[in-house]
């Protein structure tokens, strides 16, 4: 559950609250847990002063949920309390989850997620602000799907409404419980709710309900910026408020269109589109109906039909099609705020996201947002194991090893159904794993709703890098990858790729070093890198990293004997130049020097 489209996180301090935090994260629909590294290890992202971590979530403006005393997160937050108005929402919840206690932000969204919390956790929310409690909703945070128009004049109203003033309330804010108001005709007071661009004043409170539908239809590559003017100059002249905009629509083939989504963005609305069919079916109710729009698309009009169509059959067109260079632009207004869930269909969005090795603590908070936000999460049946637990909502696609492509295609096609599709891949995502096969298939098996699918990517944490840190700094300089499996590419070119490394005194890290028939490619990279560098060349073999049973031995490139090592292992070759420093415990760290020695003047 976002507040203002930013997900919260859950600060838990010890193991034993983990549960409850993780009860927390379901009944907010998502949200990333931290903990203290030495004492919840399992948390989704570690951290060694998680004071520093709230302090960091509170002025990003995150909504904060602690399972803690409230003690503790009013002292971490003391230093930071500035302005009352530009806090995010901040809750303590008991480690047993029976106290849900908002104690910032009630009226910025703390209230209705303490709410939330403590209806999937069967505790209390202890709710302690005057509004609420007095008449069950606070004024100046109406639910989703209103906007307050002037929120600065809410202090005022309530004040003179818990001293008993009567006031007039619009019969479509049925979201206040008229029992707990004091009503009255001969008032100056007033709660209005309209679509119309009002301000309101000391004595009117004015809610926006977001029930305006913005049709555009536009030419490819139409200017963003001309589009979105186009729509603000019609919503002007005709007297409506911006807040109510609750989406932009248009027709499918549009779903990928960068004027659409800017409009979207400028009014904070979800971007909705419909098929043709969809929006031939509104032709009766279109002001303008076109031919020349029909032959081109197959509906006799884009503006005007989208809009009527996210309406709804109540809805009504308040403003016909209106032109501009390159678009149009049409408003429709339902009789009660949109419901983007059941307006047509978002672009798809697919994110291929990097787990890193499968450790809670290497899975960057990216990560983390993209599977919480997913409708749909693809993988590899062990690498959905490591990701849970998602939200309940989350629709699972686990598959075999060896089903690589099979897994790029469901997920793209999921996506081009309009859902939004995490697809997993252990390490980061673009390094031999699915990122490359997902572009490919773009390339040599477009479709056409394929194409219209938004794709983003998350980096993960490579086996590389996890074995570097492991190691010490082996990577301080100049350095390369190179897969030793023949399955995907020919071992005349990986050969090729060796000697050129070998020739460049690159540090080397081999992927794929040995399988089960694929025993004698490792001591043929062996014996090639010995062309070109020291025998004593240090070399790591690190493997499940990050992951339970997780080793790192060191050994030379003269001793690199491939057994005992598998699919699992990455092999770490340092270059001529890399060193070895000896640690307290009789081990050693590994570095390549970048250089510093000679900036220093040092001799060696």
């Amino acid at each position: 559950m976002a507040v203002n489209g930013r997900a919260p996180v859950i600060a838990v301090l010890s193991a034993g609250a983990l549960a409850t935090a993780r009860g927390v994260r379901a009944a907010l629909g998502g949200g990333e847990i931290v903990g203290p590294t030495t004492k919840v290890p399992e948390a989704d992202r570690t951290a060694d002063d998680m004071q520093a971590v709230c302090r960091e979530v509170f002025a990003a403006g995150r909504p904060l949920v602690g399972v803690c005393a409230a003690g503790i997160l009013i002292r971490q937050l003391a230093p930071d309390l500035h302005d009352k108005r530009a806090e995010p929402p901040v809750l303590a919840v008991s480690a047993d989850g029976a106290s849900v206690v908002p104690l910032l932000g009630g009226h910025a969204g703390a209230n209705r997620l303490a709410e939330a919390i403590a209806h999937v956790l069967k505790g209390h929310a202890a709710i302690t602000t005057a509004g609420d409690v007095r008449f069950g909703v606070a004024l100046d945070d109406p639910p989703a799907g209103w906007v307050l128009a002037n929120p600065d004049a809410a202090k005022g109203v309530m004040a003179r409404l818990l001293d008993a003033e009567p006031v007039r309330v619009d019969a479509a804010l049925d979201w206040l419980d008229p029992e707990r108001l004091p009503h009255g005709e001969a008032t100056s007071l007033r709660l209005r709710a309209t679509t119309a661009a009002e301000a309101g004043d000391a004595d009117t409170l004015v809610y926006h309900p977001r029930a305006l539908a913005v049709g555009v239809g536009c030419e490819r590559g139409a200017d963003p910026e001309a589009v979105a003017d186009l729509v603000r100059a019609t919503l002007a002249e005709a007297g409506l408020a911006a807040a109510s905009v609750g989406a932009v629509v248009s027709l499918d083939v549009k779903a990928d269109e960068p004027a659409v989504h800017a409009v979207a963005d400028r009014y904070g609305a979800p971007a909705r589109f419909f098929p043709a069919a969809t929006l031939a079916a509104e032709t009766p109710r279109l002001a303008t109906p076109s031919e020349a729009v029909y032959h081109e698309v197959g509906c006799h009009g884009v503006a005007e039909g989208a809009a009527l169509a996210a309406a709804g059959s109540e809805g009504r067109l308040v403003v016909a099609k209106r032109r501009g260079a390159r678009a149009t632009c049409a408003v429709a207004e339902a009789p009660a705020p949109l419901d983007p869930d059941r307006i047509g269909r978002p672009q798809g969005r697919l994110a291929i996201v990097g787990i890193g090795p499968g450790q809670a603590a290497w899975l960057t908070p990216e990560a983390h947002a993209f599977l919480n936000q997913a409708t749909d999460v693809v993988g590899y049946h062990l690498y959905m194991d490591l990701v849970e637990p998602l939200p309940e909502s989350t629709a699972r696609h686990p598959m075999a090893m060896g089903t690589e492509t099979e897994r790029a295609r469901h997920a793209l096609d999921l996506a081009a159904e309009g859902r939004d599709v995490a697809l997993i891949s252990s390490g980061d995502a673009q390094v031999y794993a699915m990122g490359a096969l997902v572009f490919e298939l773009l390339e040599v098996e477009p479709t056409p709703a394929r194409k219209r699918v938004a794709v983003e990517a998350a980096p993960g944490i490579s086996a590389f890098q996890a074995a570097a840190a492991r190691a010490g700094a082996p990577l301080g300089h100049d350095f390369c990858c190179i897969s030793l499996s023949d399955l995907l590419t020919p071992w005349a070119v990986i050969e090729k790729r060796l000697r050129a490394a070998a020739a460049g005194d690159f540090v080397v890290a081999l992927y794929n070093p040995v399988s089960r028939r694929r025993t004698g490619h490792l001591p043929a990279a062996r014996d090639i890198l010995l062309g070109a560098r020291p025998p004593a060349t240090p070399v790591v073999l690190a493997r499940n990293l990050g992951r339970e049973g997780e080793t790192v031995h060191h050994t030379t490139l003269a001793e690199l004997d491939p057994a005992g090592l598998d699919m699992l292992t990455l092999v770490l070759v340092g270059s001529a130049e890399t060193r070895t420093v000896p640690t307290p415990n009789g081990g050693a760290w590994l570095y390549t020097p970048r250089g510093y020695a000679a900036k220093r003047g040092d001799e060696r």
